[in-house]
């Protein structure tokens, strides 16, 4: 770009301005009687404010100007509140979306829904208690079912339902990427039967690469509307698990279909585990946030864990590590205080744990899968068998899909977090929830 760029000024609040914001929505706070959760589910950005706070926001939002707000507050509540500082944090927050007629800057990207034709009361038939009745019925004549025939109970020879180990990747692999599909799905639907827009997205954790929901948006729910989304993915994946038990076991299917049912069980079951692991942001991760009642406790669990490292290196360098400063956590309320400093122990422990099998098995075991579907190939194209060649091929393509996919999506996280984040003065703030 050639020329001279001119940044424009931010309009300035005053004692006399009036502020327009984006359209809000508000609730109580689940934890606390003299607090209100105000943001913008469009863009998936809550705050937690003061009762008075939130109060003036009303006033300001009639249209009164910043200084009659603050007459009107000291009026009815016989309190000073400063206006004007709790609309700059709000405008750095992304509330604010004109002062005085002009345009403030939107920090926030707005989202883009996915279905969102979809509304709530299409929905609300799956939450309502005869769905729940009728699974738990499935539920429960799985586990019988089961306790009769054990045999039914899924086991790794189920992943290889033929000789052609690229072949079993390519299809697993497809019905994995259905499944997950459907469990992102149920997420987003749980999400649109409490009013609350859904984007279904790649991620990465740690090593991992998944699909994700982000259902920021729920935040303007209450906490026990909220489990319904966090738990919806897994509790498809049970009924899916259970059906295809059921249909294994009484519908006598083909050989064939049989063992493919088996193998979806498999990968279900092995993708249900996985959200055990809290110490990445799983689908229980949230449901442990919630019941704990913290705001971000794998950001705050994480800056604990770097406080102890650096409080550690300073005690063991101290010449070339710097001291470590204050402790994060020291400003949390006691009860989240606690939780915090255990989980972050959790995130030590279970990320080292993580990395290092994978370091010293799931990479060696791709390694050496890839290196012998690669000479299978070669061995095709200079005479060999043709099937090796192509299983070898196939073997390729979906891992080699795969880890395009991984680096692509980690490569635009990483440059999203690059960015320089917001500060919302002290305004506190929501965590990002992407279910998965």
């Amino acid at each position: 770009m050639t020329g001279t760029e001119t940044a424009r000024a931010e309009p300035a609040a005053t004692t006399g301005s009036r502020v327009r914001f984006h359209p809000l929505r508000g609730r109580p706070s689940d934890d606390d009687p003299d607090a209100v959760v105000v943001g913008r589910p469009d863009v998936g950005a809550f705050v937690e404010l003061p009762a008075i706070g939130a109060r003036a926001v009303g006033l300001l939002d009639s249209g009164l100007s910043i200084g009659a707000a603050e007459h009107r507050l000291a009026t009815e509540h016989d309190v000073d509140v400063d206006v004007v500082d709790l609309v700059e944090a709000l405008c750095e927050a992304g509330m604010v979306a004109e002062i005085d007629g002009r345009r403030v800057v939107d920090p926030h990207r707005r989202l883009r829904p996915h279905l969102p034709g979809l509304r709530a009361r299409q929905v609300a038939w799956l939450f309502s208690p005869a769905a729940k009745l009728a699974y738990l019925a499935l539920v429960a004549a799985t586990l019988v079912t089961v306790v009769r025939r054990p045999e039914l109970l899924p086991s790794y020879r189920d992943f290889f339902w033929t000789d052609y180990v690229g072949l079993a990747v390519l299809v697993n692999t497809a019905l994995f990427s259905v499944t997950v599909t459907v469990h992102e799905l149920s997420h987003l639907v749980a999400a649109r039967s409490l009013g609350a827009p859904a984007r279904i997205r790649f991620a990465t954790r740690l090593h991992h690469l998944v699909l994700e929901t982000d259902v920021t948006a729920i935040w303007s729910v209450p906490r026990r509307h909220r489990y319904r989304v966090y738990l919806s993915g897994l509790l498809w994946d049970l009924a899916v698990v259970c059906g295809a038990l059921l249909v294994i076991a009484y519908a006598e299917p083909h050989p064939l279909v049989a063992r493919l049912l088996a193998a979806v069980v498999l990968v279900i079951v092995m993708s249900m585990a996985v959200q055990l692991h809290v110490y990445m942001r799983t689908d229980l991760y949230f449901v442990l946030l919630d019941l704990l009642r913290c705001r971000n406790l794998f950001h705050d669990g994480l800056a604990y864990a770097r406080h102890l490292l650096r409080r550690c290196g300073h005690a063991a360098l101290p010449g070339r590590v710097a001291a470590a400063g204050a402790d994060p956590s020291a400003e949390l309320p006691p009860y989240e205080r606690r939780a915090v400093r255990i989980y972050s122990a959790a995130v030590v422990l279970g990320s080292t744990v993580a990395l290092a099998s994978f370091a010293g098995f799931g990479l060696p075991i791709l390694l050496h899968g890839a290196v012998q579907a690669g000479s299978a190939v070669v061995a095709g194209a200079t005479g060999g068998g043709l099937l090796p060649a192509v299983d070898g091929a196939l073997v390729l393509a979906v891992e080699g899909t795969l880890q395009a996919i991984f680096l692509g999506t980690l490569y635009r996280r990483h440059a999203r977090r690059r960015r320089p984040p917001s500060r919302a003065g002290d305004v506190s703030g929501a965590e990002a929830v992407p279910a998965g």
